[in-house]
């Protein structure tokens, strides 16, 4: 069963899988969206990741398999 996320700008539900391109956004506009929040500092990351127990075994197995195909294409 694919990871079901939900888009960090809009909130809409996004299938955590290779036909998302633009995971875990729903699409490029919500992406630079959010590019633009981090690039004027709206963002920050309040405090450190404390334990591993906060992302589901799911969700770490998506990160790891797309790290290991080492593909660069978060901005294409």
């Amino acid at each position: 069963m694919p990871t079901i996320v939900n888009c960090p700008t809009c909130k809409s539900k996004v299938e955590w899988s290779e036909q998302s391109p633009h995971r875990p956004f729903c699409s490029k506009r919500c992406q630079l969206i959010d590019l633009g929040e981090w690039s004027f500092e709206n963002n920050r990351i309040s405090a450190p990741i404390t334990s591993a127990e906060d992302f589901s075994q799911d969700m770490i197995e998506d990160i790891e398999a797309m790290m290991a195909k080492n593909e660069d294409d978060f901005f294409k």
